[in-house]
């Protein structure tokens, strides 16, 4: 790692078993965890580095580690999150019940990033989900960190490397370099970023047509329902439109109420669904994402394949007119269109 020099202290926060502490151009090397199993058989893998059993969101400073202000930091390692594809055990997630003020988040990866901004690391090296810069209800929790760091590399994962289950639905996690710097990160800056995989496929979040832009993610309040209404499953990102349903029949509270005059769009996340088999699974946790004047040569192909699995719609587009083209033939050129924008 060209960012360890000798003067570099290591630390590994949440270090487990210790499998990121080894590296020998840093001549400090700390490694510190919550389980004290944990902390004992790092020690005994690692007896170069110092091990500590301490709480790493409790009293975020260098004083705790020992570390100066003046020696250059890097933080590296595969920090807890709350998925069961973590490899920190699930039992030991629960043990973070204490925390500094303004660390609490949703999800420990979040509070791990925050806290190294806390420790004024030059560099961080660890492993978190995708999610965490593409969602922007994650990115904002991020704020201290952003402000703080940019990201200077990115390689994705899939979470297939933890599961046990080949059958589980699979994110993108990122293997990220970031650095210091008076820059941050803005979700703009996020989105122009070339996130890459290991086979070299590429991923800049500038370059897609996201859904979102023009039909509501979730429910509006005082919704008007009238007798005639459709009403479709909230959206979050692909992977959970693998697991919801779209179009219902019956209103609930918790459903969107389609605005008709959008209803192409609502017709196209429905088809997309059931093409999710096509797409590369770095875009797990992405919304879905649209070539519109593409989607318009094939409107007919698509309105006929939602009609064909939800009849109740021809009520509301008419029955559908033959084009001649298939819904295979606008995937197959959506997503080679991405690929070939890519290796430009």
């Amino acid at each position: 790692m060209p960012h360890i020099a000798r003067d570099t202290v290591l630390l590994d926060s949440a270090c487990g078993y210790g499998s990121f502490l080894g590296n020998p151009l840093a001549e400090t090397i700390i490694g510190a965890d919550i389980d004290p199993h944990a902390v004992a058989e790092a020690a005994r893998l690692r007896p170069e580095a110092a091990v500590l059993r301490r709480n790493a969101l409790v009293d975020v400073c260098r004083k705790s580690y020992g570390i100066s202000e003046s020696r250059r930091l890097a933080v590296v390692g595969n920090p807890p999150y709350n998925d069961r594809t973590s490899q920190i055990r699930r039992g030991i997630k629960q043990d973070f019940g204490e925390m500094d003020e303004g660390l609490c988040k949703r999800d420990l990866g979040l509070s791990f990033l925050t806290s190294y901004a806390r420790l004024r690391a030059d560099v961080v090296c660890v492993l978190h989900p995708l999610s965490y810069l593409i969602k922007k209800a994650n990115f904002r929790l991020l704020k201290e960190f952003s402000n703080a760091y940019e990201l200077r590399d990115g390689v994705m994962i899939s979470s297939a490397v933890f599961e046990e289950n080949s059958g589980s639905t699979h994110f993108p996690i990122l293997v990220a370099l970031y650095a210091r710097s008076s820059r941050g990160m803005s979700c703009e800056t996020v989105a122009q970023f070339p996130f890459r995989t290991m086979d070299g496929r590429l991923l800049r979040l500038a370059d897609y047509d996201f859904l979102p832009k023009y039909v509501r993610k979730y429910p509006e309040r005082n919704a008007v329902v009238a007798h005639d209404s459709l009403f479709f499953y909230p959206l979050r990102d692909i992977n959970a439109l693998k697991r919801n349903r779209t179009f219902v029949r019956g209103y609930r509270p918790d459903m969107i109420v389609v605005d008709k005059t959008k209803l192409d769009y609502y017709i196209y996340i429905d088809v997309f669904k059931r093409n999710l088999h096509r797409l590369p699974w770095y875009y797990g946790n992405c919304d879905v994402f649209i070539d519109r004047p593409l989607f318009m040569e094939y409107r007919s192909a698509f309105v006929s394949d939602a009609v064909e699995h939800h009849p109740f719609l021809e009520a509301h587009v008419g029955k559908p007119t033959a084009s001649g083209l298939e819904v295979g033939g606008y995937f197959d050129a959506l997503l080679s269109e991405k690929r070939n924008a890519l290796r430009q």
